[in-house]
């Protein structure tokens, strides 16, 4: 296949996925409107709310498939192949692709089924932004990304992101659930205060570890490599540390102080706030970042047809 048929690989996986997602978003507000038909503490649901809710996962995993099929497009279409994170609208595919995994990955083991409709959500939504505002035509990385550090670095960044995004989403649903006078509707379905405070906890503890090893030791040899220094007080590397000591100060806070409930549900809220904001809010405010190669208003680098040199 050639570069271009790649991108277009790419391009229609990313429709595909999108629409994939819908559908997968459909079946759960069907699930979710046939449960508000039954009693709360109804065991035996109906054979459509079974079926709609096994629907919605299996079009979730398809809509996963189709998701990386348009992130190993990016890579293949750029000559030479890279890995598909050389601007802002490769990283949001390449993230809100490992919200959307480790949700499935998480399922089961956590009981995330109630989560379903919320990440399908949320996907959609970035995805929908990633192509209307982010998109951008592939081409070569910056010579800086050229290291196997910035797999290494960016692939353990955005695990942790998604672990961290799917212990915000429940942080969230333990406040409105703990706020709401009326237990009734979704809020009604979800976990009981306790289990949804313990998820919360093991998702957060699962993704600590990852970003420390993303933002204090293959980000700084990246760094070294890239930049003769391991720490240039750049807005991102800041803002990064900035994430890492939130998140260990509610862990550290969780172990020793006992915090739990809507306290760490806040200090939680409080890290996905800095987390987003170093992944996209850097990007288009940070005017010295030498991570601007991200930015979707980063200027492109020309060829002069009437000269050899390089222009901007």
């Amino acid at each position: 296949m050639s570069n271009a048929s790649w991108e277009t690989l790419s391009n229609q996986a990313v429709s595909a996925a999108g629409l994939v997602y819908f559908l997968a978003l459909l079946a759960h507000l069907v699930q979710w409107a046939g449960l508000r038909k039954l009693p709360a503490d109804e065991v035996v649901e109906s054979g459509r709310i079974a079926m709609a809710a096994r629907l919605s996962v299996l079009l979730t995993a398809i809509a996963v498939l189709a998701h990386f099929v348009a992130l190993v497009g990016r890579g293949m279409a750029a000559d030479p192949n890279r890995v598909p994170w050389g601007n802002m609208y490769e990283f949001t595919l390449a993230g809100s692709f490992f919200v959307a995994l480790l949700y499935l990955a998480f399922l089961r083991r956590f009981r995330l089924e109630w989560m379903g409709p919320l990440v399908v959500a949320f996907v959609l939504a970035v995805l929908m932004l990633a192509v209307i505002w982010l998109y951008e035509p592939v081409a070569p990385l910056t010579e800086a990304l050229y290291s196997p550090w910035l797999v290494i670095h960016v692939v353990s960044a955005v695990i942790a992101t998604g672990a961290f995004t799917l212990g915000g989403m429940t942080s969230l649903a333990y406040l409105l659930k703990e706020r709401s006078t009326k237990d009734q509707g979704y809020l009604a379905r979800l976990p009981d205060l306790v289990s949804l405070d313990r998820i919360s906890y093991r998702l957060h503890a699962f993704g600590f570890p990852v970003w420390t090893f993303a933002v204090l030791i293959t980000g700084p040899i990246w760094a070294h490599q890239a930049w003769s220094s391991y720490w240039n007080w750049d807005p991102k590397e800041v803002w990064a540390f900035i994430t890492w000591v939130v998140y260990a100060a509610y862990l550290h806070a969780r172990a020793t102080a006992g915090w739990k409930g809507r306290n760490a549900a806040i200090v939680a809220l409080i890290g996905l706030a800095t987390l987003w904001f170093n992944f996209i809010g850097i990007n288009y405010f940070s005017t010295s970042s030498q991570h601007s190669y991200a930015a979707p208003t980063a200027p492109l680098v020309l060829i002069d047809q009437h000269s050899p040199e390089v222009s901007l």
